[in-house]
């Protein structure tokens, strides 16, 4: 069996030959996913009440529907059960229609609570729900509790279903005698905490939502150190069942082309770091997961682990281990600069140690955050509202003109959040008066967040510990090489007007190729480690927290700043003009926090450099680098050590996150040609994976371009 990436680095094999033919049945042939296919949806026409039900009440008749009528599916030697099997909840939305059109979105860019769901289980939640309905004194919140009550119930006839497709089957009778225990009750090993938590997970899943899985080994490593130390279970079976958590994960893929990659659905896993009162909890689970993923080639759940100054240097060896085979599986957090960040932000401590992401790699507290971002494009700023599309050339210094973007900048900032502070209720009262505007219901989720069920709100409504929206910058290499080039051009050589170069610019740079070329060769731009590009672009993001921060207090809402474009640098270049760096309209440039393509000529290490001069602590909820490693160069021995140097230097430097790919253009070009021989060919797109075959040519051509230079 072969599974194909960008490496010709050999797999390991650990797993067993019926547990890899069950990976090949899900990830090669698509079985389970073109299964999902088969239904889309199910329909609550026939539901009592009909058109008078609530927007709430429809909602609950829904999840019961999805509880009732979903297919039941039972793969073929698998260890662990419960499945996503309705195809609208792929498409982000609950996967029931009325009048045979959706009427309910779903939820993402969340990581929930699992923990509680393993320690005690959906009984122990619906207890809760009983005592925190009994104590609610707020006529106005009871359907909110009832509705909870309904989304248990739906829970727990949902695994009854499966109960009973299980009951007296040889080959699943572990699978049975699991589910007979969780997820109703707290698991009380490790097997029954996978099984627990895959369940949950499925079913978040199976009702339409997105949500990210969290920090795998501090969710199960108790539970498999006391497996290890009683003789319950070996390394080698706790490997088996956990690598079925993952396989069925794969559940949702269907070979399809989908534009930006059919990998995208933010079950990412967060591995290692610190955890309550300091100590490491890098455990026997965090290894498993990189065997797993490493045998299997499994790119759904993008890995990030957490490192700091103290990660054993054997965790950072096996992670170059994985990460050189390709497919931007795992990426890196500097945990001790993010701690710091959260910190000065005014996290507790005792919040900001569990840090998570957001399902992709925005960071938050996990199944305590409702939270949204708003990302915009930097470039269009300093074009359209600074320069007017090229028409305003009243400046006679480089200072001037960076003023004037910046006092653009902050009251677009100002804007995003007064827009989002819109959404609530009362807002003549103090702050902590306001209540968010009625939402969409999203009761599933909600049963999975802390303090809604004792605040009796909802995940929408107020009913997490912090709501967040985060403004998210982008585009800023490419405002600050149009910023560097202006100012070398103009302002210092004065090897032509600002007038001048503004109608070769208008033009699209026609009859100034000369000039182009030298402007595109003769700097140094960001990603070269030349501290006067490298400044530019700490001073903007300095301004652009800063005006994110004098949003906060403002409202409930806090508003961390972030970098970020997520692939967005595709759709934005349609609306930009050519850049004074040599770009001309029409191309894709920077994204994330990285350098414009074909503008880093002096290596990983200046990148990596560059990327660490501004305070990245200031940008609270991250800032991505992208890197792109040649497969060669993390060939062998040496290779290993390259890339454990590389993220040694990351975190000394101060980086905040960096996703790493190990690939070569010709391979990717290859596999444009002929999709077919590379269907498990995997890049790191943004903050997901995808199978490189499911990107439509934009995006194929964007990862290509981060892989070579002019």
């Amino acid at each position: 069996m072969d599974f194909y990436t960008a490496s010709a680095v050999k797999r390991p094999v650990r797993l067993s030959e019926a547990t890899r033919h069950f990976a090949y049945e899900s990830i090669y042939h698509f079985r389970y996913g073109q299964d999902t296919l088969r239904l889309e949806s199910v329909s609550i026409d026939d539901a009592a009440g009909g058109s008078t039900l609530t927007p709430l009440e429809r909602y609950d008749a829904a999840i019961r529907a999805i509880a009732e009528k979903s297919p039941v599916r039972i793969c073929e030697q698998e260890k662990i059960s419960g499945a996503a099997t309705l195809g609208g909840a792929i498409l982000h939305v609950v996967p029931a229609k009325a009048d045979n059109a959706y009427f309910c979105g779903s939820i993402s860019h969340l990581t929930v609570d699992f923990e509680t769901i393993l320690r005690i289980g959906y009984q122990g939640l619906s207890e809760k729900i009983a005592q925190a309905r009994a104590r609610c004194s707020d006529t106005e919140r009871l359907p909110f509790y009832k509705s909870l009550e309904n989304t248990v119930r739906s829970l727990e006839i949902w695994h009854q279903r499966y109960l009973e497709a299980l009951n007296g089957k040889e080959e699943y009778e572990e699978n049975y005698r699991n589910l007979c225990h969780v997820p109703k009750y707290g698991a009380a090993n490790f097997y029954e905490a996978v099984q627990s938590l895959w369940f949950a997970f499925a079913f978040l899943r199976l009702c339409g939502n997105w949500p990210g899985i969290g920090r795998m080994d501090l969710l199960l490593g108790d539970y498999l150190k006391k497996d290890l130390e009683t003789g319950t279970l070996t390394i080698d079976q706790a490997r088996e069942i956990l690598s079925h958590f993952f396989i069925k994960g794969c559940e949702w893929i269907t070979g399809r082309p989908c534009g930006s990659g059919d990998a995208q659905h933010y079950q990412n896993i967060i591995l290692s770091g610190i955890g309550p009162g300091g100590k490491d909890i890098t455990n026997e689970v965090t290894y498993l997961v990189l065997d797993i993923v490493e045998e299997l080639g499994i790119s759904d759940f993008p890995i990030t682990v957490r490192l700091n100054a103290r990660s054993p240097h054997r965790l950072l060896r096996r992670i170059a281990e994985v990460m050189r085979h390709g497919g931007g599986v795992i990426a890196i957090y500097n945990e001790d600069l993010i701690l710091s960040s959260l910190k000065n932000y005014g996290y507790p401590e005792e919040e900001a140690v569990h840090f998570a992401n957001d399902g992709c790699w925005e960071v938050q507290i996990p199944g305590k955050t409702l939270f949204s971002y708003v990302p915009f494009d930097a470039l269009l700023i300093l074009q359209n509202e600074v320069l007017k599309k090229y028409e305003n050339t009243a400046f006679s210094s480089y200072e001037e003109l960076y003023a004037c973007f910046k006092e653009k900048l902050s009251p677009f900032v100002e804007a995003i959040c007064c827009q989002y502070k819109s959404t609530f209720d009362n807002t003549s009262a103090p702050p902590k008066e306001w209540r968010r505007k009625p939402q969409e219901p999203c009761t599933v989720v909600s049963l999975f967040e802390k303090d809604c069920i004792e605040r009796g709100l909802s995940y929408l409504e107020g009913g997490t510990v912090y709501t967040v929206l985060s403004p998210h910058i982008g585009g800023v290499a490419d405002v600050a090489n149009s910023l560097y080039a202006i100012r070398k051009l103009v302002f210092e050589e004065q090897k032509i007007s600002l007038p001048d170069l503004f109608a070769l610019l208008k033009n699209n740079w026609e009859g100034g190729e000369a000039l182009r070329q030298y402007v595109r060769s003769r700097y140094r731009y960001y990603g070269n480690d030349n501290n006067e590009a490298d400044q530019i672009v700490a001073d903007i993001l300095n301004d652009f927290a800063a005006a994110c921060r004098r949003q906060d207090g403002s409202s409930p809402v806090l508003f961390p700043p972030g970098v970020s474009t997520f692939g967005r640098q595709i759709e934005w270049r349609a609306h930009r003009l050519a850049t004074p760096s040599g770009s001309r309209v029409g191309d894709i440039l920077s994204g994330n926090a990285s350098p414009t393509p074909g503008t880093d000529f002096a290596g990983v290490t200046s990148i990596i450099k560059s990327y660490c001069k501004p305070d990245l602590k200031k940008q609270v909820t991250g800032a991505a680098l992208d890197i792109q490693l040649l497969s060669r160069s993390c060939e062998g021995a040496e290779g290993l050590r390259a890339l454990v140097s590389l993220m040694q230097g990351f975190l000394k430097l101060g980086g905040f996150f960096m996703q790493i790919d190990v690939a070569d253009a010709g391979i990717l070009r290859e596999a444009q040609q002929h999709p077919e021989n590379y269907q498990n060919l995997s890049v790191r797109v943004s903050g997901w994976n995808a199978r490189f075959a499911t990107l439509n040519k934009d995006w194929q051509d964007m990862v290509i371009g981060r892989m070579e230079t002019e």
